[in-house]
């Protein structure tokens, strides 16, 4: 447990000073006492009669105070609780080698049921977005909450040439700011195109509409990006930039990895072609975004993936301030202390 204002524990010091006034009330009410005559009025005086129940009232209200001092140095916890994701962007590769057959039926088809069974997990309160890449990407369907469209996007999908991953997350993040003024034609310059400026997303973000302040990684709740591909980048930006970018508006991106990371000579119609999944590019994208990554070699291990993150999604752990269960814990022991001591002395504390 952490605390926003630790300077305020130094108050917790009254707490032991407090119990030591009690006890000092406790001998003068002793002395006092022993002044009377006869032994009934004494027994009366020390309280003998209520025995162990003249003590809980003061220890529950010195419980209260403390409990309330706690709250004011603000503590925080890391506690699980329910996300604020509202919009959530599928961004899957459609290029030629997830026609693989490696993962039953073949990879494209199980990107798609798994893709499928995530959205149906979702909360009726997500919008959903959908994002297809290969030499180029395009906003298949706009954030929505209505499955049924997503289900026909997904169905759409169709095999292209290349691979665009840097493609793919900057048209997920337009989708994400829409009036942001995000223009995907500032970075994607054909399908030749090999390399992109270490600063050209930098230079993109200074031309968008209103002026743009970086915010720390993995910080906005409202959005996030899962990312499947099979393969490397071969065209378009560089996806590590594009990630950059994601970080700076903190938008955390999942990745997800389908293929052989040795590589895998693929066949189709007379053509073949060498294709390789780029495990560390997906791991550097997830880190700088604050994101994770997963391997999946199989369909189940693919559909299993798609739940996990339906979890994480749903539910999250992070650092959050509990001051004001510290604050309920104390005004609920100082409600108990006093009706106890009502109850059984008839008189408040």
């Amino acid at each position: 447990m952490k605390f926003l204002w630790p300077e305020a524990l130094g108050l917790l010091l009254l707490v032991p000073l407090a119990a030591l006034l009690y006890l000092w009330l406790l001998g003068r009410r002793k002395r006092l006492a022993l002044r009377f005559a006869n032994l009934p009025l004494v027994r009366e005086a020390l309280g003998r009669a209520a025995g162990w129940r003249r003590h809980v009232p003061p220890v529950l209200f010195l419980l209260a105070i403390t409990a309330m001092l706690i709250a004011a140095a603000r503590p925080t916890a890391v506690v699980t609780l329910p996300s604020q994701q509202d919009t959530v962007i599928l961004a899957m590769d459609v290029s030629g080698s997830m026609r693989a057959t490696d993962v039953e039926p073949n990879r494209l088809v199980a990107a798609q049921n798994a893709a499928k069974a995530f959205i149906a997990e979702q909360p009726m309160t997500t919008r959903i977005g959908i994002v297809s890449f290969a030499g180029t990407a395009a906003l298949v369907q706009p954030p929505t909450r209505n499955r049924e469209d997503l289900i026909a996007a997904i169905d759409r999908f169709q095999l292209q040439r290349a691979t665009a991953i840097g493609s793919g997350l900057i048209v997920s993040l337009a989708a994400i700011f829409p009036e942001a003024g995000i223009d995907i034609s500032q970075f994607t310059y054909g399908r030749d195109q090999r390399a992109m400026p270490l600063d050209g997303a930098r230079k993109a973000a200074a031309a968008e509409k209103e002026p743009f302040k970086p915010v720390p990684p993995g910080s906005y709740q409202s959005a996030a990006i899962i990312l499947l591909t099979d393969g490397q980048r071969t065209t378009g930006p560089d996806p590590v930039e594009a990630a950059k970018m994601a970080a700076d508006r903190g938008v955390r991106v999942f990745t997800v990895g389908v293929g052989t990371p040795q590589g895998e000579v693929i066949g189709f119609e007379g053509w073949s072609m060498r294709v390789r999944l780029d495990e560390d590019t997906l791991k550097q994208i997830a880190n700088i975004t604050q994101g994770e990554y997963f391997y999946a070699g199989t369909a189940v291990d693919l559909k299993k993936i798609y739940q996990n993150l339906n979890s994480r999604l749903v539910l999250e752990r992070k650092e959050t301030e509990v001051s004001g269960m510290f604050a309920l814990a104390g005004a609920l022991l100082a409600l108990l202390a006093a009706g106890l001591s009502v109850l059984w002395f008839h008189r408040i504390l």
